[in-house]
């Protein structure tokens, strides 16, 4: 069974300031948590939208908003073709939008899925299981540069270097098949007091494969883009994000598009400013209360920032 627990449930529901008639896209279905919140404050004119790239999400989230109204439509599809996906279905403009960024609980606790370092299974971690990108592909076919330059962008790994390389000898030998091989590698190419900190050795290393595999980062930029100019005026768009890289991304666009500019030429003067568009709903991103983290562990690095077109 798809088992996921929502995070920042009420707060981000309440975020998106939902109408009754409106139209409503959850980017990231996943469980289906968000989306029942959502789908239960539309009346017979709302709708509701809600993508997911893993069909296995999809199958269990219809079952789930079935059973509270037929107002929604499941899209097998990835949040960077937001614009052309909802076209498909004459929509344009949309009240709001929630982006819970990541790898769902179902996705780390399905070893066979190949996200977790705690599992021994075959390396996959792809959100959509017919996409042809893997953890196999990625770890026993990029070149030592390639996967320097993943684990430095996208696991901020110190030791990227070291790793690339013993993966690089490794795979000489044999292909790298499991993440127990992966994550035995990992741990040689750390120094001894490395290994005795708080975490995962593997965490970073096995989060910036899962990056490059799904594409999540280049998605994310595109998804925030489109989602912005589709919000109808007082339409909001959430997004709750898990790491430091994910939210830069959030953070960044949602202050470039809320702070005055000019479009003049530097040094000239110019009365051409900027029409400021949205605003930032707080300040300073929503965090989960203390009672979650005691009942979801994983809600700890959870951070949820909203903005609204005016």
């Amino acid at each position: 069974m798809f088992n996921h627990i929502s995070v920042l449930l009420d707060e981000s529901i309440e975020s998106l300031n939902i109408k009754p008639e409106g139209i409503y896209v959850d980017a990231t279905c996943g469980g289906a948590g968000h989306a029942c919140k959502i789908l239960s404050k539309l009346n017979e004119k709302g709708k509701l939208y809600c993508f997911d790239k893993d069909a296995d999400a999809l199958h269990v989230a219809d079952k789930r908003l079935s059973a509270i109204s037929d107002n929604y439509v499941l899209i097998h599809s990835d949040f960077s073709r937001l614009k052309e996906s909802l076209s498909s279905y004459g929509v344009s403009k949309i009240d709001g939008i929630l982006f819970d960024i990541g790898v769902s609980s179902y996705q780390f606790d399905t070893p066979e899925r190949g996200f977790s370092y705690k599992f021994d299974a075959r390396l996959d971690m792809r959100m959509d299981k017919s996409q042809m990108l893997s953890a196999f592909e990625v770890v026993n076919m990029y070149s030592e540069d390639d996967l320097v330059r993943i684990f430095q962008d996208y696991g901020e790994e110190k030791y990227a270097k070291r790793i690339a390389r013993n993966i690089i000898l490794e795979r000489k030998m044999s292909p790298i098949e499991s993440t127990t091989q992966l994550v035995d590698i990992i741990k040689k190419s750390l120094p001894s007091y490395e290994l005795n900190k708080k975490g995962h050795p593997a965490k970073q290393v096995f989060q910036a494969i899962r990056i490059e595999v799904n594409g999540e980062l280049d998605a994310l930029e595109s998804g925030l883009e489109q989602a912005l100019s589709m919000l109808n005026t007082n339409g909001r768009c959430s997004v709750i994000s898990f790491h430091s890289l994910e939210d830069r991304i959030v953070k960044k666009k949602f202050n470039d598009v809320t702070k005055q500019g000019n479009d003049s030429i530097k040094g000239l003067a110019s009365n051409n400013q900027r029409v400021i568009e949205y605003r930032l709903v707080n300040r300073h991103p929503i965090t989960s209360t203390q009672g979650e983290l005691d009942n979801n562990n994983r809600a700890h690095s959870a951070k949820l920032r909203t903005i609204e077109r005016i």
